[in-house]
């Protein structure tokens, strides 16, 4: 154990030596009772709100159903003019067709990734309120690597199913354990002079297609 982690545990074992031991846990002793969601929606609502937000972060939102969605991604990976496609070792095999796929390796490194034109995965779950996309390091997700190098992302959302309202929904849904990427948008970020820049880590163009599965 390092010098510096032993003098950070040695502080925190001094500042709890005075805690009773039938002290309330801090899980319990915080109160959790504020509103999970702001207003009631319908399932259909929640959907359109999520893409709203989306739209507002600069996503490009696509909606499609099941049986469609091969086709959609085969069009924006061809406007796209992406002949390599990165893929996560969990994604639906028949979501993509007529391109190079490349596997989601842990021995891939930064330059490899950077040469793929695209990558496509699954997520976690979506918030409507944020208009936000969590990644969990998932079969059809991959390592959070591989969202963050290519400059091109397409993400699939099943709706209404992994949609939710609000982020409190959302974490009851995720295990804290996992490896989780939140996005709000493609990358962005702004100088000082209020000036946007996209692509700075992380894709500069995110396409997100809400896949319903009636």
């Amino acid at each position: 154990m390092s010098g510096s982690r032993e003098l950070i545990l040695g502080r925190v074992r001094r500042a709890l030596a005075d805690v009773p031991e039938d002290e309330t846990p801090y899980e319990q002793a915080v109160p959790r009772d504020y509103g999970e969601r702001h207003g009631e929606r319908t399932p259909a609502e929640t959907v359109d709100l999520l893409a709203e937000n989306l739209a507002d972060y600069r996503a490009i939102v696509h909606r499609t159903n099941a049986p469609g969605l091969p086709s959609v991604l085969a069009g924006l990976l061809a406007a796209r003019g992406a002949r390599t496609v990165l893929v996560p070792a969990g994604l639906p095999s028949h979501w993509l067709t007529g391109v190079e796929q490349v596997a989601d390796r842990a021995e891939s490194t930064p330059y490899e990734l950077d040469r793929v034109d695209s990558v496509v995965t699954g997520c976690a779950v979506a918030i409507a309120e944020t208009g936000t996309l969590v990644l969990d390091g998932s079969p059809d997700q991959g390592r959070p690597r591989i969202t963050l190098v290519p400059d091109h992302h397409i993400c699939v959302v099943r709706v209404p199913d992994q949609v939710v309202s609000s982020v409190p929904q959302a974490l009851r849904r995720l295990t804290p354990t996992r490896p989780m990427t939140w996005i709000s948008g493609p990358s962005a970020t702004s100088d000082i002079e209020l000036e946007r820049v996209e692509g700075v880590h992380g894709p500069r163009t995110l396409e997100v297609v809400l896949m319903s599965e009636a």
